[in-house]
């Protein structure tokens, strides 16, 4: 099996080192870069942090700072409350040795389409910002790209920031919309089934017993994010919501899917919001998650984290 080429459009984010560590040990993903943008931090403290990661990951790979507002509306609180002040709870912030790459996180993304037609596959973690701005000055792009998996949206489970709206989406439902009326292979792994798969204090323990450097890093920004999940949602564990969307392009039989059309609401008490559309008939239908293999999931998050270093 040939590896597959893998960009993390991210706000890293303690679940997102999760994702970003996992795509850098598994075997079949070929990680050529990542991209940063707001939303769990500031686009500045989530490139300082994707930089970061890439290092302590050893990875040599650009990161390519990306948008640091909405594309409409005024930028939403970041979230500390899940993530801390620096992105990675309790934890300091950490110096990476590196700079970013020269673009823009759009631009990037354009030129990793055009080095690599029709196998890039994105995995949007964050608002979708800097997927619209590639949409907006690459006419090719959507060409291109193989596909783009999101980890946002709801369906069918409500919203984790507001009652409707899942954060992803809520930072810029205006991107979201472009996105999902675009001409792209569009994958939404949101709430419906990323809240099901939850891993345990008792699991990132022994991940950093295994994988000292990598796990240990884990275990010990999880940390925050065990606290925030038990006094936010009764949760004792936290949920997968970053990995599960990188999981989902290795491994699609572990998810069941619908297609459909999906629509953002832009603006008002239920900006954020995705729902179900009937139409128009030219809008492109997108592959919606809607179940999800859970303990499967757990157990390849698991299993590939404790082959690191």
């Amino acid at each position: 099996m040939s590896t597959r080429k893998l960009v993390i459009d991210t706000d890293p984010g303690i679940d997102d080192a999760m994702a970003i560590v996992f795509a850098c040990l598994h075997p079949d993903l070929d990680l050529i870069g990542l991209t940063t943008v707001f939303g769990n931090v500031s686009t500045d403290v989530a490139t300082r942090n994707a930089l970061w990661l890439a290092e302590l990951s050893r990875q040599d790979i650009p990161v390519a700072r990306g948008e640091a507002a909405p594309i409409v509306q005024e930028t939403r609180p970041f979230a500390r409350e899940f993530h801390g002040d620096d992105g990675f709870g309790h934890l300091p912030p950490r110096a990476p040795r590196g700079r970013p790459a020269s673009g823009s996180a759009a631009e990037f993304l354009a030129e990793a389409a055009r080095a690599h037609p029709g196998e890039l596959e994105i995995c949007a973690v964050g608002p979708l910002t800097n997927v619209a701005a590639a949409l907006g000055s690459s006419p090719e792009f959507q060409e291109l790209v193989k596909s783009v998996t999101i980890m946002g949206g709801s369906l069918d489970a409500g919203g984790n920031v507001t009652e409707f709206a899942e954060a992803n989406i809520w930072q810029d439902p205006h991107a979201a919309e472009i996105v999902f009326s675009a001409n792209l292979d569009v994958t939404i792994v949101g709430l419906d089934v990323t809240g099901k798969v939850i891993c345990t204090r008792e699991d990132f323990a022994e991940l950093g017993r295994s994988a000292p450097v990598l796990g240990g890093f884990l275990n010990d920004a999880a940390q925050y994010y065990f606290e925030s999940t038990l006094k936010r949602n009764g949760i004792r564990g936290c949920h997968m919501h970053d990995p599960t969307a990188v999981i989902r392009i290795l491994r699609p039989d572990l998810f069941t899917t619908q297609s459909s059309r999906v629509g953002v609401v832009c603006s008002g008490p239920r900006a954020g919001e995705t729902v179900w559309m009937d139409g128009p008939p030219e809008r492109p239908p997108v592959c919606v998650c809607t179940g999800v293999s859970a303990e499967d999931v757990r157990q390849l998050f698991l299993e590939t984290v404790r082959s690191g270093f």
